[in-house]
């Protein structure tokens, strides 16, 4: 199971992990919010030794309740970031997290290598076919919604089969565009209750039936920091116990703000399965 990014295979059968670099000032981990080109070099550099195999940059808060922010102020966040990224780390294996098709261009043009799409093409329609222009692999995520109302959708007649019919739909419409690497990501938090998300995690496996790649978005959620009566600057550890229960469940990206742990991870069941 391989993806191709910009010439180079990266073989998803042993798990990766991807470092998330938020460029919003309003993110719901408030210590995962850079803003100054220094701090982010630094902590891409710091992901980057301690083993993060993809950097995901994203320039626009998906929390429940964000305010939107228009396309311009998205692209004037990114690309600056996208820029310094790979100057400073040029065999950075670059994701973009946005569902604006102009903004994964423009991010593309600059050496990001991947595109991390939270509405799997349904708040662009140029989204698909843009990516499949770029020839980049694409992660589609399950969300009903904007983040703005997405917790007003919650309403599913059955999670799971909900949840395979949308990617069972968005990929194939991805494959029209001739997109041949395809990730899935069933969105935790997303149109989500806490309850549906820990339905979701246990039957995390049976995503596998779409034979394709599953991300999983796990780290400091309110899943785990509400559960366990904290906040998410707590829930590192409820975090970390998660990702164990993921990779034991089949997932092959764990995208985190806490690469180190998260690399441990991977390390120890790798070690187990080994």
């Amino acid at each position: 199971m391989t993806i191709n990014c910009k010439g180079k295979l990266i073989d998803l059968s042993s798990p990766r992990v991807m470092g998330i670099i938020n460029i919003t000032p309003d993110s719901f981990f408030e210590g995962s919010r850079l803003q100054f080109e220094d701090d982010i070099i630094s902590r891409v550099g710091l992901m980057l030794e301690h083993g993060a195999d993809f950097i995901d940059v994203g320039g626009y808060s998906s929390r429940p309740g964000a305010a939107d922010v228009s396309e311009t102020e998205e692209l004037d966040r990114v690309l600056p970031v996208v820029n310094a990224i790979i100057k400073n780390f040029p065999d950075c294996i670059l994701s973009v997290d946005t569902f604006r098709s102009g903004v994964a261009k423009a991010s593309f043009d600059a050496g990001a290598a991947m595109v991390n799409d939270i509405s799997g093409g349904l708040l662009d329609r140029e989204m698909i076919p843009t990516v499949g222009e770029l020839g980049v692999p694409y992660i589609i995520m399950h969300m009903k919604g904007q983040p703005q109302n997405m917790q007003e959708k919650t309403e599913y007649e059955d999670l799971l089969s909900d949840l395979l019919k949308y990617f069972s739909e968005r990929m194939a419409l991805a494959r029209q565009h001739q997109i041949k690497d395809i990730i899935i990501d069933p969105g935790f938090g997303f149109a989500k209750t806490i309850e549906q998300n820990f339905e979701l995690l246990k039957k995390l496996d049976l995503l596998k039936i779409t034979e394709m790649p599953v991300l999983v978005g796990l780290s400091r959620k309110s899943m785990i920091y509400k559960t366990l009566k904290t906040d998410p600057e707590h829930a590192l550890n409820g975090s970390t116990a998660l990702h164990a229960i993921a990779l034991s469940k089949g997932a092959n990206i764990l995208r985190v703000h806490d690469v180190k742990e998260a690399v441990e991870v991977v390390t120890l069941f790798n070690s187990m399965n080994s």
